[in-house]
């Protein structure tokens, strides 16, 4: 006989009023993945938002996430990162399983095509970081090119086979996001590039209100 599985903890932690803590910016396209999914599940009543430095050595972040990355969800006593692993985690919570399929190949066509928008974010983000963090002289081309590449290798794939935009799950959490980020800092020109993903992302916004509802103020 298989054992039990494991309930999750409830979604309580040291924030106001006994909520859980989420550090993180409003701005991060991580973040905003964690916020959309609990607008999503309904738990945002539950959730603190605590922003976080990661460039700031005092920011007690780097003591709540060794890598000192955000977002980072403390609930119950413990500590979850990263965003993959926080929506796995409330989509368990709210019971309701509906962002990560439980089993089967759906279960692993979701986190597939999460894992490559995320990817499509981490390069995004590694071309933002060339411009900002390194003198001109020292800018690599060549790096940035190498991150390009992953960017519109990556949207070329889902826009060959996107999420349904009429269903939110983890991918299409993931994705829109992803896209989001792209709109905010430009690092290519994805709306000229993929105009079909261009359409999914306002049939998203469309059928989905937390897309909107998490954008950073401007």
């Amino acid at each position: 006989m298989s054992a039990a599985l494991e309930q999750p903890p409830a979604l309580r932690g040291a924030g106001q009023g006994g909520r859980a803590v989420l550090r993180t910016t409003l701005t991060s396209p991580y973040g905003r993945k964690v916020r959309m999914a609990a607008q999503v599940l309904g738990l945002t009543d539950r959730i603190e938002l605590v922003p976080a430095d990661t460039r700031d050595p005092a920011d007690d972040l780097r003591g709540q996430n060794p890598l000192g990355k955000m977002p980072c969800l403390m609930a119950d006593g413990e500590t979850f990162y990263d965003s993959r692993v926080i929506l796995e985690f409330l989509d368990a919570l709210s019971g309701d399983r509906c962002l990560i399929p439980r089993a089967g190949r759906a279960r692993f066509r979701c986190l597939t095509a999460a894992c490559l928008a995320d990817g499509i974010t981490d390069a995004a983000l590694l071309m933002v970081y060339e411009g900002r963090f390194r003198n001109a002289e020292k800018i690599s081309e060549e790096w940035l090119a190498h991150q390009r590449g992953k960017v519109e290798r990556g949207l070329s794939a889902l826009a060959a086979r996107p999420p349904d935009p009429d269903r939110t799950d983890a991918a299409a959490i993931s994705l829109a996001c992803a896209l989001g980020y792209l709109d905010w800092r430009a690092p290519v020109d994805w709306r000229g590039r993929c105009p079909g993903l261009a359409d999914w992302l306002a049939r998203f916004a469309d059928a989905e209100p937390a897309f909107k509802a998490t954008e950073a103020p401007t």
